[in-house]
């Protein structure tokens, strides 16, 4: 096994997810197995308490890990499946070590951070990175870890020393250091500074970390001169030091490293070259190029409750980006927030609740995602009902699609006072119910979480042709609370149809709503199992809809051409038809 250890220095959010994951699409190109670790130095056990201001969205795994949002880059940029192991935090290996001195394990010697957590990462680490994320069998050849946070960060320390024990054990030629770090450029001189990435590089060697490579953020390429410095004070050679410049997007990086040939570098630093082949990512060149061309635009309003901070929804924007490149229209995302929607805002503040509902009418289509929480709830029962009544494309997610049942049993069933019990426990008319298996008392780990089977109800409705006909849909969930089913022949008989429900045909997962363009609700999260070379059925849907184009992607089953070699033109699909209802890539087309 070979591991390739990501780490960042002088300030944070230069990017090492995004790094570490062109480095994985590069090395899977050039014919390898890849895995991924991402470690969180955090003291939570996972990132299923933490607010999506705190740290960005939760991703959610098939195995029901709640984890960091650089897992769905992974996920994203190799196509492959992760499991909760993967997402290794300090709060984790603390009860590993915890759980194991409770039963005597250690013998009665004195538990302490050196051996014993050191010990414990290193055995995590090993155990994962042998565990196949791509579905085939036996052992990846490549390990991709991330280290989360800054050099420096006390609280990464255990793993830091972890880390320089570990490439100590598996010894030179198994193991590469890709450090990335900051080169400012000071507008007074409109010079590159290169003392704080001397200053990070310092710190790793102190404690006892060399790197191989190193990765430099900088708003412009790196000067000759620069690089030379670099190479003297860092003890890197001036061949494995390149530049993360700015791009256009990100799907430019692993483009920019394979130009500075770092897989290269990494393929020698881990004797790999004799059985790696040429990097093929033509694929992800022409995608990329499609991408940088596209002109006509598609407006999506997102209604949601954390629109100042767009990592909130990162998974949701993927899924819109892979479905409109997929359509080879432009996204634009208009951010409405919403509780600027609401009436009480028409009063404090009317200019601003104008403006969002300008926005709203101005898009082409409304996607309205999960959530918790009473805030925003009802200016997103108001979008829902826009979308309804005006014909307008409309996805809701979760709460979205709660919300959907709730505006229609008040507009159409005329229960005025319909609601959740989760914003109104002892309401008359409850449309949304706490799960019965879910726990009052814990929050973490305890909603129903991961892959779940949704059977199709209605053979020939919108959501099923968009899955290719198929009788039944794996997605993941992430939810405590669920329609009523004691009030679904009601709805139904008013005409919301419940297309999709779970295995005991009680719990509903797919709602659709006749005689609309395109109205659909899911209880799932489609987004994170979204690709870029095979993007979600029901954001495929949306964004179709939005365009214009639905019925040319209905009629084929919701199957689009490759899109590196043809488009969609004048609404209809052109091109060969893919047999799993997606477009689909090679392998090496993938894209955060």
């Amino acid at each position: 096994m070979k591991y390739v250890l990501v780490t960042g220095g002088v300030v944070s959010g230069l990017g090492k997810g995004v790094t570490a994951s062109s480095i994985g699409l590069l090395l899977q190109a050039c014919g390898l197995r890849v895995t991924s670790i991402k470690i969180d130095p955090y003291l939570n056990t996972d990132a299923g308490t933490m607010s999506p201001f705190e740290h960005g969205e939760v991703f959610v795994l098939d195995d029901g890990g709640e984890v960091d949002l650089d897992l769905g880059n992974y996920e994203r940029f190799l196509d492959s499946t992760l499991t909760r192991d993967n997402n290794l935090t300090t709060g984790k290996i603390y009860q590993s070590v915890i759980d194991k001195e409770r039963k005597g394990d250690y013998l009665g010697r004195t538990v302490q951070v050196v051996p014993h957590i050191t010990d414990a990462i290193q055995e995590w680490i090993e155990r994962v990175a042998n565990v196949p994320v791509d579905g085939k069998e036996g052992p990846p050849d490549v390990c991709v870890i991330e280290l989360g946070g800054t050099i420096g960060d006390i609280e990464s320390m255990p793993f830091i020393e972890a880390l320089g024990q570990f490439f100590y054990k598996v010894g030179p030629g198994n193991f590469c250091l890709v450090h990335v770090s900051l080169v400012p450029v000071l507008s007074v001189v409109g010079e590159q500074k290169t003392k704080p990435t001397q200053h990070s590089v310092r710190g790793l060697r102190s404690l006892g970390l060399t790197p191989n490579i190193l990765a430099c953020r900088s708003t412009k390429a790196l000067e000759d001169n620069v690089k030379t410095k670099l190479s003297q004070f860092c003890h890197v050679p001036e061949e494995n030091i390149v530049t993360l410049y700015d791009v256009p997007n990100i799907w430019h990086v692993p483009l920019l490293l394979r130009d500075q040939k770092v897989h290269e570098a990494i393929l020698k630093e881990l004797n790999l070259l004799g059985k790696a082949v040429e990097a093929d990512v033509t694929e992800w060149t022409a995608r990329t190029k499609i991408y940088d061309t596209l002109q006509d635009p598609v407006r999506i309003a997102m209604v949601g409750k954390y629109t100042g901070l767009t990592d909130s929804y990162l998974s949701v924007l993927k899924a819109l980006l892979h479905a409109s490149v997929a359509c080879h229209k432009k996204l634009v995302v208009d951010w409405v927030a919403a509780s600027d929607l609401e009436e009480i805002t028409a009063q404090e503040t009317p200019d601003v609740h104008k403006a969002a509902w300008d926005l709203l009418k101005g898009a082409d289509g409304i996607l309205v995602p999960g959530g918790f929480g009473d805030r925003g709830v009802q200016g997103k029962i108001l979008a829902t009902k826009y979308a309804r009544e005006n014909q307008v494309p409309f996805l809701g997610i979760c709460l979205g699609m709660q919300l959907a049942v709730v505006e229609f049993a008040r507009s159409i069933l005329g229960f005025a006072d319909a609601n959740s019990t989760e914003f109104e426990p002892e309401t008359p008319s409850p449309c949304v119910i706490f799960m019965p298996e879910g726990s009052t008392t814990h929050m973490g780990g305890t909603m129903r979480l991961g892959s779940r089977r949704t059977h199709f109800q209605v053979p020939d409705c919108k959501s099923a042709k968009l899955y290719g006909n198929a009788k039944f849909v794996d997605e993941r969930h992430r939810h405590r609370y669920e329609v009523n089913p004691d009030m679904i022949q009601e709805i139904e008989n008013a005409g919301l149809s419940f297309v999709g429900k779970d295995e005991t045909g009680r719990r509903m997962e797919i709602v659709e709503l006749q005689n609309h363009p395109y109205f659909v609700g899911v209880q799932f999260h489609p987004e994170f199992k979204s690709r870029p070379g095979k993007p979600s059925a029901l954001f495929l849907g949306l964004i179709a809809a939005a365009s214009g184009c639905l019925e040319a992607v209905l009629q084929a089953s919701g199957k689009v051409s490759k899109v590196s070699t043809t488009r969609v033109a004048n609404g209809t699909a052109t091109g060969k038809i893919y047999q799993n209802g997606n477009v689909y890539s090679n392998g090496n087309g993938l894209h955060h």
